[in-house]
């Protein structure tokens, strides 16, 4: 793996409570200048895509704690989508899940994947759940065609892990994100069957390489 194929598995990410639109075009620079896609809070989709035409633009949907109504995601996905997003990450509704309701957690993405024609990942917050519950998210997200499972917000405590994506691999394409900061801790999730990587340092994970590897 050379450094641009690397820089296109990384989402590089921006999505704190406190993003600004100059933090957004400031990763979306960066994500241009070094192949990466980007990930992104979903007000500013438009004036992103008109920024940075050329980088795939990723957004959130249920973010972050994937509670709201299907029918306000199936709408937060399509205003994302006509405003220019790429691929969407929504957010499992982890209360459904817990309680068994494994037909609604279906639905509820089904609904989403169905509204438009881009790729879905399903953020199913691993650091919340069992390993069996695990499985039945990535189940679920299976038996709705979501694109890719992915697995953390970012806003739980505990991020990605190798055992993590080793299982959900099994099911989907793996998105690995939270708390990957370096190529080390990225080429243990891409070993593990990661086939993209989320995070904040994505410019400091390419430059490791760079530099190290």
């Amino acid at each position: 793996m050379n450094d641009a194929e690397l820089a296109a598995k990384i989402d590089h990410t921006v999505l704190g409570p406190e993003t600004t639109l100059d933090d957004v075009t400031a990763v979306l620079d960066e994500a241009d200048e070094y192949g990466m896609n980007a990930c992104i809070p979903p007000c500013y989709v438009a004036e992103a895509a008109e920024h940075a035409p050329e980088v795939t633009l990723a957004t959130v949907v249920g973010f972050p704690h994937g509670q709201n109504a299907t029918s306000a995601k199936r709408e937060e996905a399509v205003v994302a989508y006509e405003d220019g997003a790429d691929e969407l990450d929504m957010v499992l509704n982890v209360g459904r899940l817990k309680a068994g309701d494994d037909e609604a957690v279906r639905e509820d993405i089904e609904e989403v994947v169905a509204s438009v024609p881009v790729p879905v990942k399903v953020i199913i917050e691993t650091a919340l759940l069992s390993d069996e519950e695990k499985h039945r998210a990535c189940e679920a997200a299976a038996e709705a065609d979501a694109a890719f499972v992915k697995t953390s917000t970012g806003f739980a405590d505990g991020g990605a892990t190798v055992a993590d994506v080793e299982l959900m691999s099994e099911y989907l394409p793996v998105k690995a994100s939270g708390g990957v900061g370096n190529y080390e801790q990225a080429k243990a999730m891409i070993d593990a069957g990661a086939e993209r990587i989320g995070a904040s340092s994505g410019v400091e994970i390419v430059e490791d390489f760079r530099e190290n590897y």
